[in-house]
């Protein structure tokens, strides 16, 4: 696939078959052929999923049961067991979709190549308990994404850090975070050894020195948010980027555009990503890095 993702799909594959088969022995069958032949002699890994939607989620039970009977019918010394390894392993990423009144597509991709390693791209993170808001969910599914994660030792800034959602699980890998928001944080975070409240407004702020991950998740005009972000890429007060830039209800294309063109034109970002993950809403998740 040339040029970058696109920013709403959950996932991409090359369908190689579209079955109606009569029976679950049969469907299995089909899907195994159709299988086999997209991966040639490539290690794969087998996911099924179903459409999001009502009728679709009730078919789960039976896309685990094609799963299972697809993978008994492949050959397994070729089998990639974990789909994060997929990428490393060169292997294709073989998906079942099983839809209703009886249909299965099988689709194929280079895991090196898939727009998501999550079966149909939907990849659901589990809410703490202790997590403030949903806002939690979006950067774990976000670093999820991510070759490698802020950890011990790392600092980190998040702009617009309150009630401190993002700061909190920055925090639980042992990042120090400086939280920049004029609002308060929730009390676990108020005087935390590894957290820095910096109570002033994010468009203001400017840190001492270079952090190595910034994070931003502000509801606020999805411009000024890419040119705040941009004068952080632009004067190299970090290295890595996690944000979500939040969209107008119509015209989001254009703005998109936009934003890319902020971040990598103003602001020297380099290998950017910008999707719609599972968890975002009318919003998107972007992250970027700047080589030393």
């Amino acid at each position: 696939m040339s040029g970058p993702p696109p920013a709403f799909a959950r996932a991409g594959y090359q369908v190689v078959a579209s079955l109606t088969a009569t029976s679950p022995e049969a469907a299995a069958e089909g899907a195994a052929r159709a299988a086999l032949s997209a991966c040639g002699r490539a290690p794969w890994v087998l996911q099924a999923f179903t459409p999001d939607t009502p009728r679709g989620n009730a078919l789960a039970p039976f896309a685990e049961s094609l799963e299972a009977a697809v993978a008994a019918r492949l050959p397994s010394a070729r089998r990639v067991e974990d789909a994060q390894r997929a990428r490393e392993a060169g292997a294709m990423l073989v998906s079942l979709c099983v839809a209703p009144d009886g249909v299965t597509v099988v689709g194929a991709v280079s895991a090196r190549e898939a727009v998501s390693l999550a079966p149909g791209g939907r990849r659901r993170m589990r809410r703490a308990s202790d997590a403030p808001s949903r806002a939690a969910m979006k950067l774990e599914e976000a670093l999820d994404g991510l070759a490698f994660e802020p950890g011990r030792g790392d600092v980190c800034a998040d702009l617009g850090a309150a009630p401190g959602g993002w700061t909190q699980r920055l925090v639980s890998r042992g990042a120090k975070v400086v939280a920049v928001d004029p609002a308060r944080l929730m009390p676990e975070l108020t005087g935390h050894a590894r957290v820095k409240h910096v109570q002033e407004s994010a468009f203001s702020y400017a840190p001492d020195e270079p952090v190595d991950w910034l994070f931003c998740d502000m509801a606020w005009r999805p411009l000024e948010v890419a040119q705040l972000l941009a004068k952080w890429g632009r004067r190299g007060w970090a290295q890595h980027l996690v944000a979500n830039i939040k969209l107008p209800m119509k015209d989001k294309n254009p703005i998109l555009l936009r934003v890319r063109h902020t971040l990598t034109q103003e602001g020297g970002w380099e290998g950017l990503t910008v999707r719609q993950l599972y968890h975002d809403r009318d919003e998107v998740t972007v992250t970027a890095h700047k080589l030393k």
